[in-house]
């Protein structure tokens, strides 16, 4: 009997690649008056391309600081973020997840 492969994803803040169970998907949603805002997808079901992230503070942090969303997400412009920054702080702390990136 064969083995499935575990999907991997590589996160947008850390940049490890972890189980695609273990991070967080993050889509990009856009309204009528052309505003878009990053919104989680805790059950990868919402349509569109998503970016994958540890929920980990640190790692969105990262993510903020080096303009990863709107490049994993193909976006032109800045996306809101403050939804995505109040679900990522409500999460309970992990341990282990994510790693600083050092020498940056």
């Amino acid at each position: 009997m064969a083995r499935r492969a575990i999907p991997e994803r590589t996160c947008v803040g850390c940049r490890k690649r972890a189980p695609a169970s273990e991070l967080l998907r993050v889509v990009a949603i856009g309204d009528e008056a052309g505003h878009i805002s990053l919104r989680p997808d805790p059950a990868r079901r919402l349509p569109g391309r998503g970016a994958n992230m540890h929920p980990d503070p640190a790692c969105f942090a990262q993510a903020v600081r080096r303009r990863a969303f709107g490049r994993a997400l193909r976006l032109t412009g800045v996306p809101d973020h403050g939804a995505l920054a109040e679900h990522v702080d409500a999460q309970p702390p992990t341990t282990g997840q994510a790693r600083p990136v050092e020498g940056r």
